[in-house]
């Protein structure tokens, strides 16, 4: 026997050895009344199947290097790998996890709501824009606990904390809010020269226009709270909340809610569609009629 053959003989051994291993690993994973659908749920020559193309890809050198992959891919190991790419990787296309979503969406999207309104009841503190357009100036603005009224202010200086209530002069009820604006179409925004700046201010501007040429102009400090506000004085005039911020904490949460829920089916494969429905029963004497 040849050199070649020799190591041809040795890798063919590879495969029966390792079936042998992962079925004894399946079957120590598991209680002896679970081993059938175990086996039902993954088979062995799926996960040997993936065993060995796992290791592949890692591209080894020597048929020793390709043993030692092997044995680190055990069958404990392939699950952890599968339930990790399944929670990474996002990939729940089947359609009872996409009915899922829909489902609790509206419930995300009410959480989110409610966490813009609660910062916007905290307030926040805005610079103004002077006609030199220098930021030199504060002034508050914060919406009260019933969420009727947006209470604003000149500020001496940046404060420390949240501003009372009581200490800013200004009212603005949110029935006489007419519309919310933002970037280039707000009005502070289109005056000569204000273009002019640099886009973050741009990208950072939003104006509530009230009655018939009534306006609050703002500045946000930074794009978080452009966000927050935007959504929450949007989610004030029962509009959906489009910005990125809304988007990215959406996923973020229905990803995280959809992980939670699935947990109970760990290992278990979703099918995509629903079970066929039984054929009707020869006779309906079984139903009791309580007329």
């Amino acid at each position: 026997m040849d050199r070649d053959t020799f190591h041809y003989t040795k890798l063919l051994k590879v495969p029966s050895s390792l079936a042998l291993n992962t079925a004894r690993d399946g079957a120590s994973t598991t209680s002896l009344g679970n081993l059938f659908q175990c086996f039902i749920t993954v088979t062995v020559m799926q996960v040997v199947k993936e065993q060995i193309m796992r290791a592949l890809t890692t591209k080894p050198s020597s048929l020793d290097q390709f043993k030692s992959k092997l044995q680190n891919l055990s069958y404990t190991e392939i699950l952890k790998i599968r339930q990790s790419e399944r929670m990474n990787q996002e990939d729940f296309q089947s359609r009872p996890i996409l009915e899922l979503k829909e489902k609790i969406q509206p419930e995300i999207l009410e959480l989110i709501k409610q966490q813009r309104l609660n910062r916007l009841v905290e307030g926040t503190c805005f610079r103004k824009l002077n006609s030199r357009r220098r930021q030199d100036k504060f002034w508050y603005c914060r919406l009260s606990p019933n969420h009727k009224v947006l209470h604003y202010g000149d500020l001496e200086e940046s404060p420390q904390g949240e501003v009372p209530h009581d200490s800013l002069q200004d009212k603005l009820p949110v029935a006489d809010i007419k519309a919310v604006v933002t970037g280039k179409d707000c009005p502070h925004m289109k005056e000569k020269g204000a273009l002019k700046q640099n886009k973050e201010v741009l990208e950072l501007a939003f104006s509530i226009l009230y009655d018939s040429s009534g306006q609050l102009n703002f500045i946000a400090p930074d794009k978080h709270e452009y966000c927050v506000w935007t959504d929450g004085l949007n989610a004030l005039l029962g509009k959906d909340m489009l910005s990125d911020l809304t988007r990215n904490d959406l996923d973020t949460l229905l990803s995280m809610e959809i992980k939670l829920r699935l947990l109970d089916l760990e290992n278990i494969q979703i099918p995509d569609a629903p079970p066929p429905i039984p054929k009707e029963p020869s006779n309906y004497d079984f139903v009791y009629d309580c007329n």
